[in-house]
């Protein structure tokens, strides 16, 4: 599947991040990425505002760390959206080295629409009316557009929603759009085996759109992708792509009265059992892990699996569901992720008790070689332009830039705070989060003429160019 964008250690596994837009600040991609990382997510699925932009350094964090986010758009489904601002935005995350971004939720239920519209005829191809432009202007700005994952069954059947959709898109002539198709999908088991509907229609042949006889079985578990699949095939002759979301159990989940409810340890077995069944099998070899008896393995069809749910505030909703509780307390799957991913990573090391949040020690400074510069004015140093650092690493956008102030001014470049002090000017690139004041005074009190810059990339090439 070399024709769609991946992460460049893609091991197919990623998360929901919050279920809303509120943190994208540059100090929550300092507590969160680490988190992602730890459990090898190499895809995340981002809550999109439509009326402003995810800050470049919160996405240029995730993609400098190898993570590659899926841009989700709410939007409403009636026909108020204003495109020229949607094509601005597009052209904007393109531009930031996003590559996927999903455009609406669900069309297929009742709540997703306006009560008149939904009554009226035609449900579907009203739909391409409305998504058809915005996907035609992801496409000009050089994104991929996601078909939005439809409720699995739902108030129009999903996959009779799906088939529909496809025929239409290719009956309007929007070819481009199928070339290289790709399509979100709900994933989630609830209380049922992850190899229920496994083989899709032709395994299951006697299931129909809103009737699953006794005995059979539909898509409506982690192997919608089979059942999704079929019905892309069916039409489409180019390369498909599936991203599934929303994807595991949830703690609590009892919709099917023929299986036993989801307690945690059950939660952390299912989705740990999907990790397994996500990773190509070669991987396994060796490593001392046990490979899943919950079914066959995952086509490559599928690009990317995103867990439900990294984190949340405690009066969402969905705070039962976070992995790691408003409160910092995490589900047993957090842990039972993180050992079996500390194995795949390197199978001969123990695996060591994980430090929280709040006792992970900072990366150590990079030393930097001695300036070269004769001692003038009783500095060792004339100009040190001081970068952050994270603990998942330096930040390759930092790097990109800063590059026309040095090679215009050839300063000292450096991430030791200890050496800054030894330059009589110093420039630092980073806000209050990442330099809070007291470094600033410490600076001062050394004798050193500071200036800081922050915002985003844009701001701060800027503001470098003026110096």
């Amino acid at each position: 599947m070399e024709i769609f964008p991946t992460p460049p250690a893609n091991t197919r596994l990623g998360f929901h991040y919050f279920p809303d837009t509120l943190h994208y600040r540059e100090s929550d991609l300092n507590t969160w990425l680490p988190e992602l990382r730890s459990m090898g997510a190499s895809w995340v699925t981002l809550v999109t505002p439509i009326d402003r932009a995810i800050p470049e350094v919160f996405l240029r964090g995730l993609t400098s760390a190898g993570i590659e986010p899926i841009l989700h758009f709410h939007l409403p489904l009636d026909q108020s959206i204003q495109i020229n601002d949607m094509r601005l935005l597009f052209h904007t995350y393109a531009r930031w080295g996003i590559h996927y971004v999903t455009l609406f939720d669900r069309p297929n239920l009742r709540t997703s629409w306006p009560a008149t519209a939904w009554a009226q005829s035609n449900l579907v191809e009203r739909f391409l009316d409305v998504y058809l432009p915005l996907a035609k202007a992801a496409t000009q700005a050089g994104l991929i557009p996601v078909f939005p994952p439809l409720e699995p069954g739902g108030d129009y059947w999903d996959t009779a929603f799906l088939r529909g959709a496809l025929q239409g898109i290719q009956r309007r002539g929007h070819h481009q759009l199928l070339q290289k198709f790709v399509i979100g999908a709900y994933a989630y088991p609830g209380n049922r085996p992850l190899d229920w509907g496994a083989g899709g229609p032709e395994r299951w042949p006697g299931a129909r759109p809103y009737h699953t006889p006794q005995g059979s079985q539909d898509q409506r578990g982690f192997r919608i992708f089979d059942w999704y699949l079929t019905q892309i095939r069916a039409v489409v002759d180019g390369p498909c792509a599936i991203l599934l979301l929303g994807a595991g159990c949830r703690p609590g989940d009892q919709f099917d009265p023929s299986f036993p409810p989801v307690d945690r340890a059950a939660h952390a077995k299912t989705n740990l059992s999907i990790a397994t069944l996500m990773i190509e099998k070669d991987r396994l070899a060796g490593k001392g892990i046990v490979d899943s008896e919950n079914g066959e393995r995952v086509p490559a069809e599928v690009l990317a699996c995103n867990f439900w749910l990294l984190a949340s505030t405690k009066d969402n909703p969905s705070a039962g569901d976070a992995w790691i509780q408003p409160d910092g307390n995490t589900l047993p799957v957090a842990g039972a992720i993180r050992q079996w991913y500390s194995k795949l990573e390197n199978p001969t090391e123990k695996t060591q008790p994980r430090p929280t949040r709040e006792t992970i020690p900072h990366k150590p400074t990079y030393p930097v070689a001695p300036s070269l510069q004769s001692r003038k004015n009783g500095y060792s140093i004339q100009h040190y332009l001081l970068l952050p650092t994270y603990e998942w690493g330096i930040a390759d956008w930092h790097l990109d830039v800063i590059r026309p102030f040095v090679k215009k001014y050839r300063p000292t470049i450096g991430f030791s705070i200890k050496e800054a002090k030894q330059a009589a000017r110093v420039t630092l690139i980073g806000g209050s989060q990442s330099f809070p004041d007291t470094v600033l005074d410490e600076l001062r009190s050394a004798n050193c003429t500071v200036e800081q810059i922050s915002g985003d990339g844009t701001s701060i090439a800027s503001q470098l160019a003026t110096l």
